[in-house]
């Protein structure tokens, strides 16, 4: 049963130096789509899609927005199906999805993946479907649903894991993935944990965006990143908050999880570079 970290959209934004605090003002930032490709005995579960291929081939479901902030390269071997399929399996292998939240960026693929379950917060999916401030104006976009979603919610409750609230979000699998709350970037936000042999990794969605921002001695983060992350939050304080708790996570259980986020490409290239891990 293997973990597979994919990148399911590159986004090239202007200005390295302003976006990452590295590079030039001049060079095109490169971030990612960091997803996970679980092999279960009960079929594939991912853990966020990124930009799904209709994404790619009709790029008005993305918006002018998004289009112009983030220059997605619009890929489609980047396109989470076409990882699956590369790997030797079929689109309907996929079984489940666990999204971190329901921005573009990270359910674009759910069109293409039409018969899995997808397991997401019950805050995040009333969210989703009467977005109102923020949420509004910046992640949701309804057509990307449309299609008719086979949405499993849940309320935040349950077992604790290292300190926070969580729940086993996919009942009989074999595999143990759960829930993690942490709020602020949206309203439902969550990480997504799953059970290694090695040790537990967690999928922090967008709760931060720079490795920088984890760093157990002296975070920072850089500015464009900073200010998109002020502006963007539903609840900001709450979203400052829980950056802090992943930091202690990190400083004091590192040797049993690992976390990164959704959209650092710093943190993509490490996990990529390891052999695959073994979900237990």
């Amino acid at each position: 049963m293997r973990v597979h970290h994919i990148n399911c959209g590159t986004m090239c934004p202007s200005s390295a130096r302003f976006v990452l605090g590295e590079g030039s003002f001049f060079s095109r930032a490169r971030m990612v789509c960091h997803c996970l490709l679980l092999e279960t005995n009960e079929g594939l579960v991912l853990v966020d899609t990124g930009l799904g291929l209709r994404d790619i081939q009709d790029t008005g479901r993305l918006g002018s927005r998004f289009l112009s902030r983030s220059a997605p390269a619009l890929d489609p071997k980047e396109a989470a199906v076409s990882h699956v399929e590369r790997l030797g399996f079929k689109r309907e292998d996929v079984r489940h999805v666990v999204p971190t939240h329901l921005d573009l960026d990270h359910i674009g693929g759910l069109a293409d993946f039409p018969q899995a379950q997808v397991h997401v917060f019950r805050d995040e999916h009333a969210a989703a479907m009467t977005p109102r401030g923020r949420s509004k104006v910046y992640g949701y976009r309804p057509v990307q649903w449309s299609h008719g979603v086979r949405w499993t919610p849940y309320a935040v409750e349950g077992e604790r894991w290292f300190g926070f609230e969580s729940v086993r979000v996919i009942p009989g699998l074999s595999t143990e993935v759960l829930l993690v709350p942490l709020v602020g970037h949206s309203d439902g936000h969550c990480g997504v944990a799953v059970r290694t042999e090695g040790k537990w990794l967690l999928h922090a969605g967008d709760s931060y965006f720079s490795h920088r921002e984890m760093d157990p001695v002296a975070p920072r983060s850089p500015m464009g990143l900073a200010l998109f992350q002020r502006l963007r939050s539903t609840d900001n304080a709450t979203r400052v908050k829980n950056q802090e708790r992943l930091r202690q996570l990190i400083r004091d259980h590192s040797d049993e999880v690992s976390v990164f986020s959704a959209h650092c490409a710093t943190e993509l290239d490490r996990f990529q570079a390891r052999p695959l891990a073994t979900a237990a």
